[in-house]
């Protein structure tokens, strides 16, 4: 970043951040939010030659979808896979394959589901989304990813910071860093959890690596406080809160003046931002105040932990500035073998819980114009097998399961400035191969940082003496998806 570029009336506070703090750990204006170094007014100011254009999107809300969808009984309809259920799988999609549990010659397994075509784009949905497929026309789906890892924990983390391995800035910490928040009184980036566990890849998922710990994601809990210690000890006031953080910030000054450690400086800045919320928070998460059909429409219960109330949360925290809404549902894994394991149950239950609310998002977010600069993404960190995995009641049961399957898989996005309505990219007719519009994570990140007016290639951070960027993986680079925007 070269102040040099930088408009005036930020160049000496610019200046003075560099000066005091620039040196350490290579982080030159890392070490505080840009929102903060200017006006907190709408977007943080990004260095000019970051900008591409107009941004088409102003926040994004992240519905990550754990534990892998499987994309040939939810939206990559495959009539040859109904031809050929029960029968051994041609020797091309296993001989010389990786697999996380299949072994030997597993059999090809048709969905258990009917698909139809909806709105004029003619999308399929099966049957367990009888809601989002309402709004088939305002979905571009990816119909030909594909990932590198093939083990949840993994691939939950590469899903989230385009890298395998814990310790890199997630996609949330990138923006939270690169744009701030549009309201100093909650954080840039919020987690919001839901199914039957937490992710495998856990808070490497939402950690801000080495970026600055200010822009980690803030998770809020399921039930209790919706942040840890967010409400004051029983005996405590706010005055004393207050008087206590004053103490520890003017302690915490001296240790800046002394090392100038930009660590320190996120500390300083966490304890306010922390005070701040103490006020902002529970009224924000008090659904409670909404309209009975507003709560009908997500299936959200107040005092509740579930993906619907999450849903409604994530819809009043991007109206109150929150860049970055990671909402992770963790309960997709269905390797079969019982009942509770398999193909059938498990989209049952998922799109009993996501169906509803999800729709009711994209509705909410029309209804309040806030749609279209809204990015919205729907994503597993894979897809699975067309192959059957776990069979319980013979080869030719309803119940089975399907492995973890990298090689081709879909996802959807919406909002944002993507063109409405397309599928872009398909499989092979097993739902096996990425056979065209080949896509992965790092594109979908490049592609979410261009609508938001980031040149992605030069959105980069400095550490351990060479600079890092989201869209640059072990393996590859990722590439703006022009093809899906409008």
């Amino acid at each position: 970043m070269n102040p040099n570029q930088l408009d005036l009336k930020g160049l000496t506070r610019r200046h003075f951040f560099e000066q005091a703090f620039g040196t350490v750990a290579g982080i030159s204006l890392g070490s505080i939010a840009l929102s903060t170094l200017m006006e907190e007014t709408g977007y943080a100011a990004v260095v000019p030659s970051l900008i591409t254009g107009v941004p088409k999107a102003k926040r994004i809300i992240y519905l990550q979808m754990a534990g892998g969808p499987p994309h040939v009984d939810l939206f990559d309809y495959k009539p040859t896979l109904k031809k050929y259920d029960g029968t051994d799988a041609p020797e091309s999609l296993y001989k010389g394959q990786r697999f996380a549990f299949i072994t030997g010659v597993p059999k090809m397994g048709a969905s258990p589901f009917s698909f139809k075509q909806y709105g004029q784009s003619g999308a399929w949905f099966s049957e367990v989304w009888p809601n989002l497929s309402k709004h088939a026309d305002d979905l571009t789906f990816l119909k030909g990813m594909q990932t590198t890892q093939f083990n949840h924990g993994p691939a939950q983390i590469y899903a989230s910071t385009g890298h395998q391995i814990a310790g890199r800035p997630a996609f949330g910490s990138w923006l939270s860093y690169g744009i701030g928040s549009e309201n100093k009184d909650l954080p840039a980036y919020v987690v919001l959890l839901s199914g039957n566990a937490n992710p495998d890849g856990g808070a490497a998922c939402w950690g801000s690596g080495f970026l600055p710990t200010v822009n980690q994601g803030v998770p809020f809990q399921k039930r209790g406080d919706p942040i840890n210690f967010v409400s004051n000890a029983p005996g405590v006031s706010a005055e004393t809160r207050r008087r206590s953080i004053d103490l520890i910030n003017r302690l915490n000054e001296g240790n800046l003046k002394k090392g100038g450690d930009p660590e320190t400086l996120t500390r300083i800045e966490q304890f306010e931002l922390a005070y701040r919320m103490q006020t902002s928070v529970p009224e924000l998460t008090d659904i409670s105040k909404e309209p009975a059909n507003v709560l009908e429409r997500y299936s959200a219960v107040p005092g509740e932990a579930s993906y619907g109330n999450n849903a409604l949360l994530a819809r009043r925290m991007l109206e109150h500035g929150v860049r970055f809404v990671h909402l992770i549902h963790r309960n997709w894994d269905m390797h079969g073998g019982t009942a509770a394991q398999d193909v059938y149950n498990k989209c049952y239950e998922n799109c009993r819980q996501i169906d509803g609310p999800t729709a009711a998002l994209i509705t909410d977010l029309k209804e309040r114009g806030m749609f279209d600069d809204t990015l919205i993404i729907w994503a597993g960190e894979f897809g699975r097998t067309p192959m059957r995995q776990g069979i319980s009641g013979g080869s030719t049961a309803r119940y089975f399961g399907r492995d973890h399957h990298p090689k081709g898989y879909t996802i959807w996005m919406a909002g944002g400035g993507i063109k409405p309505g397309i599928t872009y990219g398909a499989t092979d007719e097993w739902g096996y191969w990425a056979v065209e519009g080949r896509t992965n994570p790092l594109d979908v990140f490049a592609t979410a940082i261009n609508q938001l007016g980031i040149d992605h290639e030069k959105f980069t951070y400095k550490f351990q003496g060479r600079p890092y960027r989201l869209t640059f993986g072990a393996v590859e680079a990722g590439r703006v998806i022009k093809e899906i925007l409008a």
